[in-house]
């Protein structure tokens, strides 16, 4: 795609506020005769040949994150019982399906995550065009991202989702998105953030050190949690599934996306803070493991 140049701007004339979503937990307590419906039905589509396992982390973190149905949409149909140990998730073989559009209706979703582990072939290419063009909050990650990055119709169906839509690129995919450098990128995050929202029209995470979080209408925030134990593979996939499973509660619970984004990149950097306080990493930290802690900083 063509390259995007980032109006670079000090910092200092472009403040950021601290990230401060942890107090948005409280709108997630579920009451006495609360039902699994209430929780929302999340779908992940995604893991392809050899990359199922980053469908299943983010499986399992929607599952810990709250999500009422988590169901995965696997690329891969050889994978498909992939998670025996994990039987709440309902897990679908891609193949069957002729007309992914046709899927999405039959499994009718509150939220769609779409990337972890997707590739990069027509197929991909196929089930992120369906989900594009549903009408329901998205959340967009990992080899999604490069397909936008790499294909203007799609890019251009993004912008025009009347539905709000999450984008949670790292460093490099954000780089790929505007058409410049990793380089460029963390060389100025704030406007690479600004670059970025703008570019997309959509809710922008721009992930690494102190992730920075964006919107259209809203003011950036900046995580300031988060440890090097979370540079690891897989953990982007644990943050993608967390934040369908808040924006699914949300539906529900009056927490729109942006609120959803936020708390989900603040809930995942904190877990992995508590688990190095407690001895575990920063080397060797898993993504597993802090899908499991996430639960612990939901209810806590």
């Amino acid at each position: 795609m063509r390259g995007l140049t980032i109006d670079l701007m000090p910092q200092s004339a472009n403040p950021i506020k601290l990230l401060n979503a942890l107090p948005l937990t409280r709108r997630l307590v579920r009451r006495a005769a609360a039902n699994k419906g209430d929780s929302g039905k999340v779908l992940l589509i995604g893991g392809a040949p050899t990359m199922s396992g980053a469908l299943v982390l983010a499986g399992r973190a929607s599952l810990y994150s709250g999500a009422g149905y988590t169901v995965l949409m696997m690329l891969d149909a050889a994978s498909a019982h992939i998670v025996p140990e994990q039987p709440e998730m309902m897990v679908h073989a891609a193949d069957r399906y002729d007309d992914p559009a046709q899927a999405l209706a039959t499994i009718a979703p509150d939220v769609i995550a779409i990337g972890p582990g997707l590739g990069l072939d027509s197929v991909a290419q196929r089930w992120l065009q369906a989900a594009l063009a549903w009408v329901g909050p998205l959340v967009i990650d990992a080899d999604a991202l490069t397909l936008l990055a790499t294909h203007e119709s799609l890019l251009d169906a993004l912008r025009l989702r009347p539905n709000a839509c999450s984008l949670t690129p790292h460093p490099g995919e954000a780089a790929r998105l505007l058409g410049c450098s990793n380089h460029d990128v963390q060389a100025d995050r704030p406007s690479a953030l600004h670059a970025l929202v703008a570019h997309t029209h959509a809710i922008a995470v721009l992930k690494g050190q102190h992730s920075l979080v964006g919107a259209p209408g809203q003011e950036p925030q900046q995580c300031m949690d988060g440890n090097p134990g979370m540079a690891v593979g897989g953990m982007g996939d644990v943050l993608t599934g967390s934040m369908a499973a808040l924006a699914a509660q949300g539906l529900r619970h009056n927490l729109s996306l942006w609120e959803a984004t936020c708390l989900a990149v603040q809930v995942h950097a904190v877990a992995a803070d508590r688990l190095v306080s407690q001895g575990v990493g920063p080397v060797g930290l898993t993504p597993m493991e802090v899908a499991l802690e996430i639960r612990r900083v939901i209810n806590s």
